[in-house]
Order: C-alpha cells, then structure tokens, then sequence
C-alpha cells in the first residue's frame, strides 16, 4: 500500500484545549480506520484532512504535498467527508445524489451510484425525508461517490444506526473497495468495528497516536 496522508508534528488547540498534541500519523491506501474513545481527537483529524480546518503546527500531508499549496476546491473533490449524522437536502433521493455534482458541472449515472452502497433505482423518486436513518447514510454514501472522489472520510458512520443498519453500511463500505477505486479513512469509537473493516488503524488517545497497525 502507498502512503494516502501523513500528519507531522501536528497540533491544534480548541477554546483552550489542545485536540491534537505534537501527534505524528501515516494513513495508508485502502481502509485505514482511526480509533479511539470521545475527546481523542479523531473527528478533528479528518477535518485537517479535508482542510476543513489548519493545525495551529505542523503539517498535513496529501500524497506527498502539504494540504495548504493545493486548491481547496480540488482537494474537497477528490477527498469527501461524510459526516456523522445524514444531512440531506429536502428533495428526492435523485435529487441529492445530483445535488454535489450539479454544482460542479458533472453528468452522473445517478442509479450506478445508488446500487454501490445497496439501494435500487426504486429509491431515485422517493422523498429522501421518508427513508430510515440507514437508508439515509447510504444516501449520504451515493452522493459523495457521485463526485468521483479518491478518498472518502467516514465520521462514525454507523453510531446512529441500530445493529441491522450498521451490519448492512459495513457490508456497503466492504464492497466499496471491491467495486470502485476509492480509499477509506473511517473514524470510530468501535475497536471490533475497526477490525473487521480495516487494512490498517491508528489508535488514539488524548490527541496523540497510541498504537499503528
């Protein structure tokens, strides 16, 4: 596997805390997850990635160069977060699958992109609002993939869900990897979920790596 990210020296502080404390990282193609308990810093890690945010030191690296010499535009494009909780647009389940790549210009075969994280062209027309919280996350999954992105950045995306819907978002992200040339960077508070879906994790604790693998 090569190196996706690198975090040298980084630290950030937060309303006079500090989240990340001199913390060094390697995150590999593939799927890395990122865990470690609430407070640990591993949210705030993929906000830097994503430069959705700077550290107050250090460096962030994407494939090499520093996150701050690229476009941020580029970057968020080729690197996607998906957030914790689903955060639709009031319209279609069609309708938010376009909604990313329409601002961007892109055509997109809005059903290809559906049936990769296990819903069908059923779905397109229905109200995104009327779905389950599931559902909702594999929509949330769809229209990031619909921008064609290098890297998904997934903030615990399956601690809102019941055991049946985070069984089937696992079974979603495994086949990812199968069908589409994309790599994970996956946050959770969950070590058995990090082992069953990780090529390799960072453990955190108190802002700082505690183990790699």
């Amino acid at each position: 596997m090569s190196e996706l990210f690198r975090l040298e020296a980084v630290t950030l502080r937060r309303g006079g805390r500090t989240v990340l404390d001199g913390l060094d990282a390697a995150l590999q193609d593939g799927v890395t997850c990122v865990w470690g308990p609430s407070g640990a810093g591993k949210s705030t890690i993929l906000r830097l990635l994503g430069r959705l945010a700077d550290p107050d030191a250090g460096v962030v690296r994407y494939r090499g160069t520093d996150v701050r010499e690229l476009d941020p535009l580029i970057l968020r494009r080729a690197v996607v977060l998906v957030p914790q909780l689903p955060a639709l647009v009031a319209s279609t389940v069609e309708g938010n699958v376009l909604y990313g790549p329409s601002l961007q210009g892109l055509q997109v075969d809005v059903h290809r992109a559906l049936a990769l994280v296990g819903l069908d062209a059923a779905y397109a027309p229905r109200e995104a609002a009327s779905l389950s919280v599931g559902e909702q996350q594999r929509v949330m999954l769809a229209r990031a993939l619909a921008l064609d992105p290098d890297v998904l950045l997934l903030d615990e995306p399956t601690s809102a869900l019941d055991a049946a819907s985070r069984r089937a978002v696992e079974t979603t992200l495994r086949h990812l990897r199968e069908e589409v040339d994309v790599s994970l960077v996956l946050v959770t508070h969950d070590r058995a979920q990090a082992e069953r879906l990780a090529d390799s994790f960072v453990e955190l604790d108190r802002g700082r790596v505690r183990m790699a693998a």
